[in-house]
């Protein structure tokens, strides 16, 4: 019983870590545009950028590719432009890369992207959507790492930037300025481009939103099916709140 504690313990600790790194470490996160969920044609680009860039090394596996559907697209549509990893279109999204090689190249295994969304929001920072916005965006530079690549919401990371030919590859401008008696770099929110890519600065944004939105789906494809009918359920309980205290005075209007 003590092991077991001990171990229950160890395993908050770190979650406990990872969440104060999460919300502590990197810049403030970016406002994703919601209006993008709503949004069909953003939801199937998205998806059409999750399968080329995204499906190589990470997998996504409790969702189906027939499921986007959903979003609009065929059947035939889906088997034609995104089934690259399976024959299937009613098999899960998954990936082909060996976690083993994957942890040998990257320091780790790249994780599942299912519910990725929903598992990086963090108090005062923003939702997972917005994060992964921020995320996508900041990339940069930096020779001195392993991968070529550096990030400014994820320090250090161990991903390189897959989406570089689209954005380019550029620098952050950051200024000195002392903070508790120390000299220390901020970032000042400026970006010198070193190598432009096939996207200007709107259109990558536009396009990492449209992948963000399809990630945000992915983690609950029925959120907007969920919330219409939590709206009706509410108006239900409503009405019937008003019958039901009518009936309850009529019943007891008699008893003295």
């Amino acid at each position: 019983m003590t092991i077991l504690i001990k171990r229950i313990l160890l395993l908050l600790a770190l979650t406990l870590a990872g969440g104060a790194h999460a919300a502590g470490g990197g810049i403030a996160w970016d406002p994703f545009p919601a209006q993008k969920l709503s949004d069909r044609a953003a939801l199937q680009h998205g998806a059409k950028l999750f399968v080329n860039y995204c499906l190589n090394c990470h997998g996504a596996s409790y969702m189906r590719f027939n499921r986007m559907s959903e979003i609009g697209l065929t059947t035939q549509e889906i088997r034609n432009n995104l089934l690259f990893t399976t024959d299937k279109v009613g098999e899960t999204m998954k990936v082909s890369l060996d976690p083993k090689q994957a942890k040998e190249w990257f320091g780790a295994a790249p994780p599942d992207l299912s519910v990725i969304a929903r598992s990086r929001s963090a108090a005062g920072q923003g939702s997972g959507a917005d994060y992964l916005y921020t995320y996508l965006r900041t990339y940069y530079r930096d020779e001195g790492k392993p991968t070529g690549w550096n990030n400014l919401a994820f320090p250090n990371v161990g991903m390189p930037h897959v989406l570089w030919e689209l954005q380019g590859e550029r620098r952050p401008v950051f200024e000195k300025k002392t903070e508790h008696g120390h000299e220390v770099e901020v970032f000042t929110g400026r970006w010198d481009v070193t190598k432009p890519g096939t996207l200007d600065a709107r259109e990558y944004d536009n396009a990492v939103a449209d992948l963000v939105a399809f990630l945000q789906w992915m983690g609950e494809p029925a959120q907007k099916t969920r919330v219409q009918i939590g709206v009706w359920v509410l108006l239900f309980l409503g009405v019937f709140t008003v019958i039901a205290w009518f009936l309850n005075a009529a019943y007891w209007k008699d008893v003295k």
